[in-house]
């Protein structure tokens, strides 16, 4: 009788190691959840089982201090969305300190040895006061204009010993916790990212790599062109997409096991001057408002004049309506599942995708969650 329990038991064991192995064997979902505008996060509407993390947006800087802008709604998002780990205990809550708008104050944060590690200290006393599991960092951009942010040289060595700081710091809290916390970045799919970076330094002190490739369009401002495609277009060599990107970043000395791919769970619309080519690369008069895909999807696409075509070279779908010479540019489900492939086919960390609210069906996170196997 004895034989039998123990054999039991150790099937048990079997299994449930065998469980965790193929949890940690899939690829990482990371999706960004936005809380900048004050906005309180219902996790209700969080389906967490999909998700392997949550990068709570934006924790902004000041007084080269990691700073909640938003407070009051702040700690109640941190609160709900720890709660989902009820639903899902493996999921992982960072806070993403920048984005766009909250980026202007990183390089004075940086600029010396004592406000660095000023910044990193309380970017971590956020994250042990408030029981989450690391810090992502967008910083838009280091050594180059974003969004009239201030930048300077000094600003790529100083990229490199903010994380450095950030690590250290995580290390010894997870010293006194026993727990292991994360340090990730999104970074610009430019070859100017890169050379405004030590990338190959970075990714020693950061466990994802996320890399924005999405609104690539914004290059582009004088043509209607792809915003989140995975290849080039046939006859475009010369242009952005994720595979470029991504291609870049491993040859600047990232592995790919850290590489964690961009998805636009949103549009971007341009009016341009022309019907030609069914309005792909035509010249931009102006640009519009997309929309999310949730939009697109049930009120657009093949609706109202809209007709969806497909770029098989770019893989990559875009709307237009010839009457009113609008293009669309987007992610939709053939799309995503081409970059998922691509996760696998050169062993990605995994996807990551910009924003959670803009997809409200969820109808691509639920192809990213079929093709990883969540």
């Amino acid at each position: 009788m004895k034989h039998y329990l123990w054999m039991i038991v150790l099937l048990l064991l079997m299994n449930n190691n065998m469980s965790v192995a193929q949890h940690k064997s899939k690829p990482v979902i990371i999706g960004y959840v936005g809380g900048y505008n004050g906005q309180l996060i219902n996790p209700d509407s969080i389906e967490a089982k999909r998700l392997s993390h949550i990068n709570y947006a934006f924790v902004d800087i000041k007084d080269n201090k990691a700073w909640l802008h938003n407070e009051q709604t702040d700690t109640i998002n941190f609160r709900s969305l720890n709660s989902l780990k009820r639903k899902n205990p493996n999921l992982k809550i960072l806070i993403s300190i920048g984005g766009w708008t909250w980026s202007k104050n990183f390089s004075d944060a940086m600029l010396t040895d004592t406000s660095t590690q000023q910044f990193a200290e309380s970017a971590v006393a956020i994250v042990a006061q408030y029981d989450l599991d690391g810090i992502d960092i967008d910083w838009e951009y280091p050594g180059m204009i974003g969004d009239n942010n201030k930048y300077r040289d000094e600003d790529r060595q100083n990229y490199t010993r903010m994380f450095q700081y950030l690590r250290k710091h995580l290390d010894q809290l997870s010293n006194t916790t026993k727990k292991k916390y994360l340090v990730t970045t999104a970074i610009g799919g430019s070859r100017e990212f890169l050379q405004h970076t030590e990338m190959k330094k970075v990714q020693r002190y950061t466990d994802f790599i996320n890399v924005m490739s999405y609104d690539f369009d914004g290059t582009y401002d004088t043509i209607a062109a792809h915003h989140t495609n995975l290849y080039n277009s046939k006859g475009h060599a010369d242009m952005y997409s994720a595979d470029v990107s991504i291609q870049n970043l491993m040859k600047a000395g990232v592995p790919s096991s850290k590489i964690v791919i961009g998805i636009g769970f949103y549009g971007k619309g341009k009016i341009v001057a022309s019907t030609d080519n069914n309005g792909l690369y035509a010249k931009a008069v102006k640009p519009i408002f997309g929309g999310g895909y949730t939009y697109l999807k049930d009120s657009l696409v093949n609706q109202k004049g809209y007709v969806r075509y497909w770029d098989d070279g770019a893989k990559a779908p875009y709307l237009f309506n010839a009457d009113k010479k609008i293009f669309i540019t987007y992610d939709d489900e053939e799309s995503v599942k081409a970059k998922c492939n691509y996760v696998r086919k050169h062993k990605l960390a995994g996807a990551m995708f910009w924003e959670y609210f803009s997809d409200k069906k969820l109808y691509l996170l639920k192809t990213i969650d079929k093709e990883f196997g969540y």
